[in-house]
């Protein structure tokens, strides 16, 4: 099951509506995660972002706490109908670049046809990964800090494959997202903040 993101303004009440409807719970620390255990049974485990362990008391305020970010970090999200980069330094947005490419549909011809739609698409979807990388090493290249992933795994892991992206420290949260638009981005930009829940119903 992904994780749940919750915005560290919303982590107390989160808390407080899970115990609200699994009974009282006892929080404990473990592997560097604030878990808790209700009374039903049910149990959440809450880690920091950018793979940061917890290393507090079991306490929630204690835990929010310690939600911060680096100095200096990245998103990169890619899809095969575009891509998205941003560099943020103190919390703001210091670099950024969106962009769209056009991958071709599938085709219900067959034989021959169907294999040149699918070279084409190929091509198409190689040159999109191309640019990705382009702008990822113009904007990342040089980042010394962690960089957030999402999309569709394995046109990052294509744009991950330049060697001038071989330096990247990449860190969770896996971000599914749409094709990346600028609001696309500036969600996945809140959504790396967030403290990430894994919830297991009784």
């Amino acid at each position: 099951m992904p994780a749940v993101l919750v915005p560290v303004v919303r982590w107390p009440r989160w808390v407080e509506n899970f115990e609200r409807g699994h009974g009282a719970t006892t929080l404990d620390v473990a592997d560097g995660a604030l878990t808790g255990t209700a009374e039903d049974g049910s149990t959440f485990t809450a880690r920091l972002p950018f793979g940061s362990a917890y290393t507090g008391t079991a306490d929630v305020e204690t835990f929010a706490r310690q939600v911060g970010e680096p100095d200096e970090w990245g998103v990169l999200l890619v899809r095969k109908g575009g891509f998205a980069v941003g560099r943020l330094h103190d919390g703001a947005m210091a670099q950024s670049k969106v962009g769209q490419r056009h991958v071709q549909g599938r085709t219900k011809a067959g034989g021959q046809s169907q294999q040149r739609f699918a070279r084409r698409r190929d091509n198409q979807a190689r040159q999109a990964y191309e640019a990705a990388a382009d702008h990822a090493a113009r904007i990342l290249g040089d980042l010394r800090g962690i960089v957030v992933t999402g999309g569709d795994h394995a046109a990052i892991e294509e744009v991950l494959a330049d060697p001038r992206l071989s330096g990247l420290d990449v860190a969770g949260p896996w971000l599914a997202v749409p094709d990346p638009r600028r609001a696309v981005l500036e969600q996945a930009v809140a959504d790396a903040r967030a403290v990430q829940v894994e919830v297991v119903n009784a």
